[in-house]
């Protein structure tokens, strides 16, 4: 019990916190209105005006509330617990429920030091508030059971992303081996060639001078090749497991697209451009992409009759688009921020291209990536 309150106490908190945004200047000015009417429009409400002053003291915690979770509660709360003391009343605005906004940051935000001692200045507000006499036992558990149900869900939203960027890092790792895979074996080829020039050059090097030096040239050729194909292969992580691995595809393959599904929508592959000298990682990726695309439209696209993969290649880039003619259905459209699509914005980043997806423009889903030909 020990190590795991110590390790709750040691926890870090998120990297990831944002700073002031324009909603945040909303929701100030929000209930600075807020307050003002109710000062203004409330009937029985005693001192009004001294409450309304504190509140308006307190509101601006709520711009620090990500970046310091802690130092904004201790003032919200410090502030709300001391100011009844000069009124010997509760200030009894009902404004003041902005702080619910700090209580959902702390276990949102905050590190796991910070959580626990604002959780406890929280409870020495209310309990302070109860011996006084100021909030009677009845607002005080309601007070209680309020901010715990929002710093509970404060801490569930923080450790459900907590696991979905664990997921997407997983997703990351297995296009990353994937890609790995890919380039080992178009690299393997390029060594292999070497070695096949290189034992002819030997061959006939005896009595044909010429052709040793020739396979010399076609030698260099090929290393410079397989020595920028590795470079791609920096950050891309390989599992040392041996695996019976299927030849790698390419862009020729793209064509297989069409008969690997006679059931359901057509597959049309159209290319056009000089994609002869593409290299192998760029053909092997826009035949992932593709593949991964033409899979997403089969299972996902409704009343889809037709799916068209296009490529064109230029001088600087090559360029894939994959649509379909299906509804465009809200599952469809939650359904692209999927691991899916994660996959093939990794794999089109690690060769230095973008990938996108969204609705077509006119009926259906339309999925684009840009690689550099190089």
């Amino acid at each position: 019990m020990l190590a795991r309150l110590r390790s709750f106490w040691e926890e870090p908190g998120p990297a990831d916190a944002p700073r002031r945004v324009w909603r945040d200047w909303v929701l100030v000015c929000g209930f600075a209105l807020a307050v003002g009417l109710e000062v203004m429009l409330r009937p029985g409400l005693p001192f009004r005006w001294y409450a309304g002053i504190v509140a308006l003291l307190v509101l601006p915690t709520l711009l620090i509330r990500r970046t310091r979770p802690l130092l904004a509660v201790g003032l919200a709360f410090g502030a709300c617990g001391l100011a009844p003391l000069a009124t010997g009343l509760d200030l009894g605005l009902n404004a003041f429920v902005f702080v619910l906004f700090l209580g959902y940051a702390l276990s949102r935000w905050g590190s796991g030091r910070q959580t626990i001692l604002g959780a406890s200045i929280i409870v020495a507000k209310l309990a302070f508030s109860l011996i006084l006499g100021h909030s009677g036992p009845n607002d005080t558990i309601g007070g209680v059971g309020v901010l715990f149900a929002v710093t509970a869900l404060g801490a569930a939203v923080r450790y459900r992303v907590r696991a979905r960027n664990r997921e997407f890092d997983q997703v990351k790792l297995l296009e990353r081996e994937r890609l790995a895979r890919d380039l080992h074996d178009t690299v393997a080829h390029h060594v292999s060639a070497m070695i096949i020039r290189a034992q002819a050059g030997l061959a006939t090097a005896p009595f044909n001078p010429d052709a040793a030096t020739d396979a010399l040239r076609l030698i260099e050729s090929e290393a410079t090749r397989a020595l920028a194909e590795m470079r791609g292969i920096v950050r891309v992580l390989r599992t040392d497991e041996p695996a019976e691995l299927a030849p790698t595809p390419g862009l020729s393959d793209l064509h297989n697209l069409a008969a690997q599904h006679r059931v359901g929508p057509s597959v049309d592959v159209d290319i056009r451009g000089d994609v002869a000298d593409l290299p192998a990682p760029i053909g092997t990726a826009l035949f992932r992409l593709a593949q991964e695309s033409v899979t997403n439209a089969r299972r996902h696209a409704r009343n889809a009759t037709r799916i068209e993969v296009s490529v064109v290649a230029d001088d600087a880039a090559v360029r894939l688009r994959v649509t379909d003619d299906g509804e465009t259905a809200p599952a469809r459209a939650s359904h692209s921020s999927g691991f899916g699509l994660l996959g093939m914005m990794e794999r089109a980043g690690l060769v230095g291209g973008t990938c996108e997806a969204g609705p077509a423009p006119v009926r259906g889903w339309m999925v684009t990536a840009v690689l550099p030909r190089a």
